[in-house]
């Protein structure tokens, strides 16, 4: 398709939060940030509790944007194979038998991996090189996965028997953790209104896969002056105990800083949010702005904070309002 313009893609973004918001109550900044995830080519982990219309957002934003959307239901049964797929024996019309490459719900455009702390940690690596290659690997064999491609996990903070605490390489690779906040009670009052009454609302397509690939090809374009990719680059060491520059609250509750996974997380969401802005240059706003997405779930805590009442998001406002700026 013809090349867009900053001008193009902050009206694309525009219609596209507008027609998401017909089925989403509120929740601007989760919506925002999941699309600001989307349109910079990564994935995202939304934590919430039960009933806030996580998986709804993702098949509404599938519907808007006319991609093939696919969901797994993460238990502790869940094999690999559920997931990626395998190869199975058939016999062909002349009496031979050859294995055929059935693929699984991974081979998809928006993957929702409902509940993804319910699987095995064996299940849940078989979504790493999804995630990071873009390819799945069977018997040897590499498949392309068709893009865009994007993985929408959902993992329920407060329910903690018979789940498995994902991995850290399995997190890093998440480019935001959002946090899915409750409802107001204004909000909860519209929530019924359009839940139960007869009509349900209707969504528009406002885009497709060409044009998501050509919006997100455009952020990857914003230029980042030296400056701000120092200053990224000082926000993720600052995180690290053992760093000069850290602060003492990093050095008294982190037990491990953010990877540099986090740094490209921080300059590719502040690429998008400059954008969305409808600036075609990343400023220092923009990288405190997707800060705690980008970091909260690439810092780890030690047990000291835990009694303490120390979160992650703790951690990351003081980085930003330690750090100082360029």
């Amino acid at each position: 398709m013809a090349d867009l313009s900053p001008a193009d893609f902050r009206q694309i973004a525009a219609r596209i939060e507008s027609e998401v918001g017909k089925f989403i109550v509120g929740q601007r900044q989760v919506v925002r940030d999941v699309l600001t995830c989307l349109l910079a080519g990564g994935h995202v982990l939304l934590e919430g509790v039960p009933g806030l219309g996580k998986t709804m957002l993702v098949r509404t934003l599938a519907r808007v944007l006319d991609l093939q959307f696919a969901r797994i239901q993460f238990t502790p049964d869940l094999m690999p194979a559920d997931i990626i797929g395998t190869d199975i024996l058939e016999e062909t019309e002349d009496g031979r038998r050859t294995f055929r490459f059935q693929p699984g719900p991974v081979f998809t455009n928006l993957l929702l991996a409902d509940e993804i702390n319910r699987a095995t940690p064996k299940t849940q690596s078989a979504l790493l090189e999804a995630m990071q290659e873009r390819t799945v690997t069977v018997a040897n064999r590499s498949y392309p996965l068709p893009p865009p491609f994007m993985v929408m996990a959902t993992q329920n903070p407060i329910e903690m028997e018979g789940t498995y605490p994902l991995p850290e390489a399995q997190l890093d690779r998440f480019l935001f953790k959002v946090n899915v906040v409750l409802p107001t009670a204004d909000e909860l009052v519209e929530i019924l209104n359009r839940t139960t009454g007869e009509a349900e609302p209707q969504v528009e397509v406002v885009a497709d896969g060409p044009t998501v690939l050509a919006l997100a090809d455009l952020v990857r374009q914003v230029p980042v002056a030296s400056p701000v990719a120092d200053y990224a680059a000082r926000l993720v060491l600052a995180t690290h105990p053992t760093a000069e520059a850290a602060p003492d609250t990093v050095r008294r509750y982190v037990r491990y800083g953010a990877s540099p996974r986090a740094a490209q997380a921080l300059i590719l969401g502040g690429k998008a949010a400059a954008l969305l802005a409808g600036r075609y240059n990343v400023a220092l706003e923009d990288l405190r702005a997707v800060a705690p997405s980008a970091l909260r779930h690439r810092v780890l805590l030690n047990f000291e904070a835990q009694a303490d009442g120390i979160g992650p998001d703790d951690i990351v406002s003081e980085v930003v309002r330690r750090v100082p700026a360029p």
